[in-house]
C-alpha cells in the first residue's frame, strides 16, 4: 500500500541546530543581564541565518548563544565567591588587628 502523502523532502543539513534560546533568558533573568542579552541576540539569529540557507553561520551563532549563556553563568558566581572571600578576610582581619 503506498501512502497518499509525498516523502519529506532530504535535507542534507539536518535539522537546524538548537537556539540556545531558553538559556538565554534563564541566565537574563536569574544572572547577569547583559550578558544574557547578547545570548538571546544570538539565539534569534540562528533559525533567520538557517532558513536564508547559511548553514555554517547558523551553527556558529548557535554555539556562540551557548557560550554568552553559559559566561552569564559563570560570572556571577565567580564575583559572589569573590566577594565572599574578601567579606571573609576583611572580618579576619578586623578581628585580628582588635586585640
Amino acid at each position: 500500500m503506498t501512502s497518499p502523502y509525498p516523502p519529506p523532502p532530504y535535507d542534507p543539513y539536518g535539522p537546524p541546530p538548537d537556539t540556545n534560546l531558553v538559556w538565554g533568558i534563564l541566565t537574563t533573568v536569574m544572572c547577569c543581564l547583559p550578558l544574557g542579552i547578547v545570548s538571546i541576540i544570538k539565539a534569534n539569529e540562528v533559525n533567520k541565518l538557517w532558513y536564508q540557507g547559511r548553514h555554517d553561520e547558523a551553527r556558529k551563532a548557535s554555539a556562540q548563544a551557548r557560550r554568552w549563556a553559559i559566561w552569564s553563568a559563570i560570572i556571577p558566581v565567580v564575583v559572589a565567591v569573590g566577594a565572599g572571600l574578601i567579606a571573609a578576610i576583611g572580618a579576619a582581619l578586623s578581628e585580628y588587628g582588635s586585640y
